[in-house]
């Protein structure tokens, strides 16, 4: 991606092909562009915004504006592991729920799973989008 309205874009095809019950894990150092990509997403889906980073309330329900099913956008980034992350009991088969920093802590919520890894690489970002559990179809 080259810019962050690419990475908005990236975000807002795949939040139109979500459906609820779906998740999807965020991988990506700090500044990478999780939350640009979620803001995308949430326009995608649309929801009530606006998508902001979730790190200190951990998770934030954004209710859909259209009939489709709510956004959950949690944060993993403050917890130490998967056990803490189970504990917040974030299982919504009503909703797209996506974990940003889900890596090592939220792989539990689903077996199928969308995982996206986004690296920053001077002033562009790689992303890898990979189905976990079974093949999705984008």
């Amino acid at each position: 991606m080259e810019s962050a309205e690419a990475m908005v874009e990236l975000g807002r095809l795949l939040g139109r092909r979500l459906v609820a019950g779906d998740v999807v894990l965020l991988h990506g150092e700090l500044g990478a562009g999780k939350t640009t990509l979620m803001r995308g997403v949430g326009e995608g889906l649309g929801v009530r915004g606006p998508i902001t980073s979730p790190t200190f309330v951990i998770a934030r329900r954004h209710p859909s504006l259209v009939g489709g099913p709510d956004l959950v956008h949690a944060d993993a980034y403050r917890l130490s592991s998967a056990h803490e992350f189970d504990d917040l009991d974030l299982e919504a088969p009503d909703a797209v729920v996506c974990v940003e920093w889900g890596r090592d802590r939220a792989e539990s919520l689903a077996r199928t799973r969308l995982e996206i890894d986004i690296t920053p690489d001077g002033d562009t970002r790689r992303v890898v989008v990979q189905g976990v559990g079974r093949e999705v179809p984008l």
